[in-house]
């Protein structure tokens, strides 16, 4: 895969980002409705970041964990929370539901997952979830076709 920019879709077509972050604001405020904290916010956002494979929103939310007081620790073990202690029941049923949501493509919420996630969560939790679940992944897609860059801080090396 080429390092060459690509048009910067945000940018390029500024109404339609202004409505995808519009959303992004209606779907936080369903999540406060549902209690759904900034800790579990984050750790679902990274790792569907993860998994979709784009850099420049880990690193935003990433940074957005740690301003809601994520240790360095908690964030390097979401991508291997199944094996991880430092996960509760209700992070690690939204972590499940995150898997589900990023391979929606392979035949959708399976019945399992959705039963197991659902007798952790609420149905407002889950909605609430769902919801941040879709914006990320919509938000995942617009930074990796555009190749949006993820360069080294001051004082790092690449």
């Amino acid at each position: 895969m080429s390092d060459e920019p690509r048009v910067h879709l945000s940018r390029s077509a500024p109404t339609a980002y202004r409505a995808l972050h519009t959303m992004a604001k209606t779907v936080g405020a369903l999540a406060d409705e549902a209690g759904i904290e900034p800790r579990l916010r984050e750790l679902v956002q990274i790792h569907a970041s993860q998994l979709n494979g784009c850099a420049y929103c880990v690193r935003v939310h990433v940074d957005r964990a740690t301003a809601a007081g994520l240790t360095a620790d908690v964030i390097a073990q979401v991508a291997v929370w199944r094996d991880s202690g430092v996960f509760s029941e209700r992070e690690r049923a939204a972590l499940e539901l995150t898997e589900a949501h990023v391979h929606i493509d392979r035949g959708g919420i399976a019945d399992d997952v959705y039963e197991r996630v659902g007798g952790i969560l609420s149905e407002k939790e889950y909605v609430a979830l769902s919801w941040i679940l879709v914006s990320i992944n919509a938000f995942n897609r617009v930074a990796i076709a555009g190749r949006y860059p993820v360069p080294p801080r001051d004082g790092e090396q690449a």
